[in-house]
Formats: structure tokens, sequence, C-alpha cells
């Protein structure tokens, strides 16, 4: 286990969507699941307790913690995408799979995790500063998922 990890609490589908997260995005995959040694608040002995996967690159824990907390927008994660084709495919998974669209790049999967699919181009074009920063800043925030033509064309002026 490494030493600093991300530790996510579900309801009770911590095991699903660990594999959804694994087939959807590269560098991903479910590791150790472990089950509750006896009856607890939120569940039964035997239940799925907790699920040690990686997102992307990142290690993360599931807990099947029961309905007492929800997620929110404080906490998501940003997966940088090269062009429109893997935009398009993380948010159609996301959002397609149950989820829902937000603005300027976010969506929520069904489990109420918070992702931000951002292309490159984006954040090449604020890091650019200035005018180029301000119109592909200003394009940005008309949109839910990233078109990365309009953010090049808004970059060109």
């Amino acid at each position: 286990m490494s030493k600093n990890t991300i530790c996510l609490w579900y309801d009770k589908d911590a095991e699903t969507a660990a594999r959804f997260y694994s087939e959807v995005f590269p560098d991903s995959r479910v590791g150790a699941v472990h089950r509750a040694p006896s009856d607890y608040p939120s569940g039964k002995e035997g239940d799925v307790l907790t699920v040690e996967f990686t997102v992307a690159g990142i290690p993360c824990i599931g807990l099947n913690g029961g309905p007492v907390f929800k997620h929110n927008e404080a906490f998501s994660f940003q997966i940088a995408t090269d062009d429109q084709e893997e935009t398009d495919r993380y948010w159609n998974a996301i959002v397609g799979n149950g989820g829902q669209e937000s603005a300027c790049g976010w969506c929520k999967d069904k489990w109420g995790i918070s992702w931000q699919i951002t292309p490159r181009v984006l954040t090449d074009a604020l890091a650019a500063g200035g005018s180029e920063a301000r119109r592909a800043f200003e394009a940005m925030m008309d949109m839910r998922k990233i078109d990365v033509a309009a953010i090049e064309a808004a970059r060109r002026g």
C-alpha cells in the first residue's frame, strides 16, 4: 500500500465503482477486496468493506461506509486529455453510465464523485496568460464538455 492513499466513501458500491474506473481509465486497476470480519453499522459480516484500486495511477481505497456521507465538488479527479476523442471517451463513459454533466468540463459519476475532463489545450491556454488565456477562459465558461476546436479558435482570437 502507498504511504498516501485517497479514501473514497461509498454507500455500498465501492467494488463496482473501482471496476468501472479500471475499465475506463488507463493505468487503473482493482487490487485487494477486503470483507467485513463481522457485522458493522452499514453492513454484515462478509460484505465488501474496502477495495484497493488505482485510478489513472493514483492509489485509492473505496470504503463502503453507508449512506451517512455524500461526495461534493470539494474533491474531484482531474483527467488531462490530449484531444477531443479522448475527452469525449471519458466524458461519455462517466455521464453515459448514470452520471451527470456540469459546467466547464466538470461531471459527476453515478456515485457522486466529481471529475474534471480537461483537454491539455485548455490548460496550456490558461497558462499562456494575457488575452489568449482570457479568450480561452471565456469560451470555456459557456461549455459543459470542453470543445477542443472552440478552445483552439479562442486561443487564436
